[in-house]
Formats: C-alpha cells, structure tokens, sequence
C-alpha cells in the first residue's frame, strides 16, 4: 500500500517525540548485560532462559526485546520453535568491553547532557551537568567518576586506538618516542606501545590523574599542563583533547605540542572527528554530528570541527602542513608538520 506524504511524516513526528526511548532502553539491555549474555551463549537464546539470565519478568522482557528487535538491535528468530534471540552486528558492539560503557555515560547524566535547550542557544550560557540522582559535579561524585564516567573514556579509548593501530601502522613507522598529551591513565598509550613496542611512551596529563594511574610497561608518567609545556619526542599525540577546547585555546596548545617536537623530522598527530558538511557522509556522520551537539551542551566552547575549521587553528599554531588520515572510524587521524 503505497503510503501519502503527510502521514509519513506524521509517523516521523511520532518517532521523534519517542526519540528518547530508543536511548533508555538500549542504555536499560547495556545494564542488564544482554549483548554479552548473547554473546557468551554462542547461539539464539530463549526468551524464558534470557529471562532467568537476567532476572526479570519473561512478560516485561518481551516487550523490551520487541522493541529492540524492531530496531535492529537484536535479531528475533523462531524456525518452527520457541521464540528465541540473537546477535547483531549492533549488539555486538554494545558488550562491556566495546561501547557498551559509553551507552551507559549517556543514561547516567542528565539534564543538559546529549540536548541543547532555548536557554542554551540563546544564551550560549556555560552549561551545567547533572548526575542522575546526584547533587554533585561531574567529578565530584567518586562513583560517577570511577564506575561510569572513566569506564565510558576507556572504552571510547580502546575503540579508536584499535581503529589507529589497524588502519595507521605506517604512521609510527620510525618512531622511537610519543607523548600523549591528556592521555589520562594510560590506556590508549599502553595500547600503542605494546602494537609497537621500539617506541618509548609518556603520558601526561595533570598532577591528581597521573597520580592514580598504574604502572604500565614501556610508558612514563608526567604530571603537568599543556597550556604550560609539553614534553620533548619523536611525536606528540592528541586524542580527543581539542574538542573540548576553543580555537583560541587549541592553538595555544597546537603551540605547545609543535615546539614539542623535531622542526624536519616530527609530527603531531590529532585523533578527533572532522564534520564534513559537503556531502561526503559515510556511516559515522550521524554519529559525528550528535557528538558536535554534545560537546555544545556539556562544553563552554567546545565542537567538532570541519576540515576548514581543523586548518584555521592548524594555519594559527604554524604548522607547515596537515593531512587527515580515515582510520574507519568516528575519528580521523590528522598529521601536523611544523
């Protein structure tokens, strides 16, 4: 039946005042831990046996796993049998050790986090971040903090560092040291010596972090900021660091990282989303803008830039020259020459 315009967009009306299930639920299946109940069964499970693994009603369950089935999340399979549920390439990448966490930091926070209200744009008012059931900042909260927020980073982290490792290796070719600039405890970098261990590794990051951060073999630990100075290497790494910043501010530490480096043989490589507003969409592009939106409800003067606005600072801090690598992923690889 062929369908009329205005009710097709009546219908899409409907599926965005609904928009916000879509999140809840797929947060609500992470917290339950059913992508890796799939996983770890190897094979459709039923509804009664995922019932059971997770402890809930098989009656509720149903209608939660109706809709996720719907939207592809899962996949519903009967053969002749009982009604049973499998794997997708979607609930595969919501396991605990894949985006599963990050799914997670986006039902934890509230409030401004992930939307952008009248107030916000009107005012360009320096947003405030709620946790859900907390009267306490972003970082005040100790288990917002270590259970929720940090385990989102890593594995956010660990994604797009395997993305650099498989779709960058010549990018380290000849490399004997990298810093990582705000690389936190280490994960990234850890990751990255260990897929090339020739290279020396320092993570810095600032005093109370680097303070909590665990020995890792073949990296070094330096607290200190990177509006301040940035240690001496082969290569200076920024992995999501300048989203969070503004241009004045990002060239003020593209300064600090090209002096960091050799003038003929160094490079500065930048792992962050470029926003192409040409056409040129490819799979992660929804994702892409989502995360612009974001950063502009939880960030001051925070963005994901356009290859323009990527050049302006590039330009700003003197670079020589630049070029953006695809790794595959939300993130770009982009190689800065002093």
């Amino acid at each position: 039946m062929a369908r009329d315009e205005d009710s097709v967009a009546i219908a899409e009306a409907w599926n965005h005042g609904f928009g916000f299930i879509k999140t809840s639920v797929v947060k609500t299946a992470v917290e339950l831990e059913i992508p890796d109940i799939l996983q770890n069964h190897g094979a459709p499970i039923s509804l009664p046996d995922l019932s059971a693994a997770v402890g809930c009603p098989a009656d509720r369950l149903h209608r939660v796993m109706r809709f996720l089935a719907h939207h592809g999340i899962f996949k519903r399979t009967s053969e002749g049998g009982p009604v049973c549920y499998a794997q997708t390439p979607i609930s595969r990448s919501l396991t605990r050790d894949k985006l599963g966490p990050f799914v997670l930091l986006q039902g934890a926070v509230c409030g401004p986090n992930g939307c952008i209200t009248a107030e916000t744009l009107r005012t360009a008012k320096r947003p405030g971040v709620e946790i859900a059931g907390s009267d306490d900042g972003l970082y005040e909260d100790p288990v917002f903090y270590t259970k929720v927020f940090r385990d989102a980073m890593a594995s956010h982290a660990r994604l797009t560092t395997t993305a650099v490792i498989e779709n960058y290796k010549e990018g380290f070719d000849g490399v004997r040291s990298l810093v990582d600039v705000g690389g936190s405890q280490g994960m990234a970098l850890g990751m990255l010596v260990k897929a090339f261990p020739r290279i020396r590794g320092i993570c810095l990051d600032l005093p109370e972090v680097v303070a909590r951060a665990s020995p890792l073999e073949g990296v070094e630990f330096v607290g200190g900021s990177m509006f301040e100075s940035v240690p001496k290497a082969d290569v200076v790494m920024l992995m999501f660091v300048l989203h969070n910043w503004s241009d004045k501010e990002c060239v003020e530490i593209l300064k600090k990282c090209k002096e960091a480096v050799p003038a003929g043989t160094g490079k500065v490589i930048i792992v962050d989303a470029i926003v192409d507003e040409d056409g040129g969409d490819d799979e992660f592009t929804g994702a892409r803008l989502g995360l612009d939106v974001t950063m502009m409800a939880v960030t001051f003067e925070g963005k994901e830039r356009t290859y323009d606005e990527w050049a302006h600072i590039l330009n700003e801090a003197g670079f020589r020259k630049h070029v953006v690598k695809n790794i595959k992923a939300l993130e770009f690889v982009i190689e800065a020459y002093p």
